[in-house]
């Protein structure tokens, strides 16, 4: 007996003209979709009860719900559904605001028609390679590593959604998030990622300029603007033409700098200092901060137009505390690359090692923890890097909340660590926070340690600490 092949993918058509309907229904039926049909919202929101398509074309302006609507609706019921949104008044802000709610596509009318056929059948192959992944219950991340960050949990892998989503559309980008976290890689990847991959990514950090020549490196200056300007000299917005420039801790920038940035953004002209001459340029701008610009405006250390004006789009990129999950990852790829570049036969870390890491502060996140196994690489006696290997690596704020001491251990090895007030003190309050988290279930604390029962057991009673407490 054969095994029945697989249902084709399906489409759902959203639109009230029916020679979009037509059209859109020829193209895919011919890419092997099946063609679900519905004349406004309404109708499509009531399709949605029993059916789930695999892609949604949905038409902007319908005559009785927004194209918005019906797509917060389809992601709503299914996040999985590719949706495609169409307009025959395109706009910067509506395309926007449809990838931001998650739209793979932003098509304007009347249709490219090659771009059109590709489109469907590049969402016709995705629909049947994820089919394949799930029938095989494969449950494996599609990349762990993505123009050079690495993660697999589900703040990265939205992240490099987003990534994706975005860098074909978009002009300016504000990129928070902590330092060390990793904002300029996530700019390289938009522009990677862009129409302009080809083109120059300019960056530079705004917190390291001396702030008399800020307005001569973004702007250029001209020849005998000041003393020492002995020649012409271009600005970094006029060597990013046609490119990327990535402004590092905006932040920092001067509030006099402020407004003439502001005045490039929305004109496109650059004045050279000593110049009265204006030179349009074409430049995407990417910055990236630190720090809440939303309370730097308030507090007046902002401008607030010049926020206003680089927040078209927010990506935020998360600490690296907040996704443990993808520091073992992290870690081996720093592993490798410190024993290539050191040539060194180390090969990982013990499992006393990974544990400290994974509960490690990191409050300068990536970088940070890059750097710890760069020191502890040097510093490994065998081709495992153990826990003492880290003890000079890790900052104090980083070992202060790993476990300092939680391999498994006799009572006298607990009474040996009491001899030191400061590293019981840290451990026992450690043991107590992560009681805490685990509502007092002793089982589950000792999961979250590392440690097996019996030795969490042994430390509960040398600390005379009570789990009901």
């Amino acid at each position: 007996m054969t095994t029945p092949p697989l249902p084709g993918p399906t489409i759902l058509v959203v639109d009230d003209d029916a020679s979009v309907i037509a059209l859109i229904t020829r193209v895919a039926t011919d890419a092997g979709f099946d063609v679900i049909p519905c004349a406004n919202g309404t109708q499509a929101l009531d399709r949605l009860v029993n059916h789930r398509p695999d892609v949604a074309a949905v038409d902007l302006r319908l005559p009785d719900i927004g194209g918005i609507d019906v797509l917060r609706a389809i992601r709503e019921a299914d996040p999985d559904c590719q949706v495609i949104l169409m307009s025959a008044e395109a706009t910067i802000d509506s395309a926007v605001e449809a990838i931001k709610l998650g739209a793979v596509d932003y098509l304007t009318k009347p249709f490219d028609f090659p771009r059109l056929t590709q489109l469907l059948k590049t969402m016709r192959d995705d629909t049947a390679r994820r089919r394949r992944l799930l029938a095989a219950e494969q449950e494996v991340a599609m990349n762990a590593e993505f123009c050079g960050m690495i993660g697999r949990g589900p703040s990265m892998q939205e992240l490099f959604a987003m990534i994706r989503r975005l860098a074909p559309h978009v002009r300016t980008v504000l990129i928070t998030g902590e330092t060390g976290s990793g904002k300029e890689l996530v700019a390289r990847a938009l522009h990677r990622c862009g129409p302009r991959s080809g083109k120059r990514f300019i960056a530079i950090n705004c917190s390291a300029v001396v702030e008399t020549l800020f307005e001569s490196e973004l702007f250029g200056h001209a020849r005998g603007a000041f003393t020492g300007a002995t020649d012409n000299k271009p600005g970094l917005f006029e060597i990013a033409n046609g490119g990327t420039l990535f402004l590092d801790e905006i932040g920092e920038l001067p509030l006099a700098l402020q407004a003439k940035l502001l005045r490039v953004l929305e004109t496109g002209e650059v004045q050279r200092v000593g110049s009265v001459t204006q030179t349009q340029v074409d430049v995407h701008v990417m910055a990236a901060t630190h720090r809440d610009l939303r309370a730097e405006s308030n507090a007046g250390r902002f401008r607030s137009d010049l926020f206003y004006r680089l927040n078209v789009v927010d990506l935020h990129v998360p600490a690296l505390r907040e996704r443990r999950e993808d520091i073992p990852y992290l870690t081996a790829a720093f592993v490798r690359a410190s024993a290539a570049r050191l040539k060194t036969t180390i090969v990982g870390l013990t499992p006393a090692a990974e544990r400290v890491l994974v509960a490690a502060a990191w409050e300068g996140n990536v970088r940070e923890l890059r750097n710890v196994i760069e020191r502890a690489a040097i510093l490994a006696e065998s081709e495992f890097i153990r826990e003492r290997d880290f003890t000079r690596g890790l900052s104090h704020t980083a070992a202060a909340a790993a476990p300092v001491t939680l391999e498994a251990a006799s009572i006298g090895d607990v009474a040996a660590v009491d001899s030191s007030d400061s590293l019981s003190g840290v451990e026992r309050d450690h043991i107590i926070d992560v009681l805490a988290r685990a509502g007092g279930n002793k089982a589950k604390a000792a999961r979250m340690l590392g440690l097996d029962r019996r030795s969490l057991y042994r430390r509960l009673e040398a600390y005379a600490i009570r789990a009901d407490r």
